[in-house]
C-alpha cells in the first residue's frame, strides 16, 4: 500500500541514469520498472508496480522522474481502486515527484557499468518532500542511452508522507489485522538519448 515508495525508488534510479554529455534523456516507460512490497497479516507479502514513469535528465544533470499514482498495479482492481483513492489521494496528489542533480555522476559516465553510492535526491510525494539516499548501478550503452537500477531496496516509511491514515482505512475495508506502514521499493528505469 505504501506503493507511492516504490515510485520513489524508481525516480532515483532515473536520476542516476544521467551519463554521456551534451544530450538529454527521456524516460522509457516500456523499459522501466518501479515496484514494491507490500506485507498484509504480519506474513503475506505480493509485489506491485506503477505502469506509468515519465521524466527527463538533461545535459546539465537536471533530473525530475514522475510516478503517475493512478497508474498502481496490484493485480487487483478493487485495491487499485481503494489505493489510489485512499492511500494516494490522487484527487489531490496525482503524482509523486523525484528530482536531484546528476551533474557529478553524468560526468563520471562512460560506456560500461557503474556504481554509484550514496546518491541524493528529492521526493515530493502526498504533500511531502523527504530526502532520500539510494545506491545504484547504472549502465550506459554505446547508443547513449542509461540504464539506472537500485542496488538494494529502498524502504519508505508511510509516517514521513502522512498515508498512515489511508493504510488503516485500507486495512478496515479489507478486514485484515495488519498492514505493513513501511515497504521496500525497488526500481529500473531506462533513459533515451534525445
Amino acid at each position: 500500500m505504501v506503493k507511492s515508495i516504490a515510485i520513489l525508488g524508481l525516480s532515483l534510479s532515473s536520476l542516476l541514469v544521467s551519463g554521456v554529455a551534451c544530450a538529454d534523456w527521456q524516460v522509457n516507460n516500456d523499459q522501466s520498472k518501479v515496484s514494491f512490497v507490500s506485507i498484509k497479516s504480519n506474513s503475506i507479502a505480493e509485489v506491485h508496480h506503477f505502469k506509468n514513469v515519465s521524466g527527463s535528465l538533461a545535459e546539465n544533470g537536471s533530473l525530475s522522474v514522475d510516478i503517475e499514482l493512478s497508474s498502481v498495479e496490484t493485480m487487483i482492481p478493487i485495491r487499485n481502486e481503494r489505493m489510489t483513492k485512499l492511500l494516494f489521494e490522487t484527487a489531490k496528489f496525482p503524482t509523486a515527484t523525484i528530482t536531484a542533480n546528476l551533474s557529478k555522476q553524468l560526468n563520471a559516465l562512460e560506456p560500461g557499468q557503474h556504481v554509484f553510492k550514496g546518491v541524493s535526491a528529492e521526493l515530493d510525494f502526498h504533500g511531502a518532500k523527504k530526502e532520500i539516499t539510494v545506491d545504484v548501478i547504472a549502465n550506459l550503452s554505446s547508443q547513449g542511452d542509461i540504464t539506472v537500477s537500485s542496488m538494494s531496496p529502498i524502504i519508505i516509511n508511510g509516517a514521513d508522507f502522512a498515508v498512515i491514515d489511508g493504510i488503516m482505512q485500507l486495512q478496515k475495508l479489507a478486514g485484515l489485522p495488519s498492514i505493513a506502514t513501511a515497504v521496500p521499493v525497488s526500481f529500473s528505469l531506462t533513459m533515451n538519448k534525445h
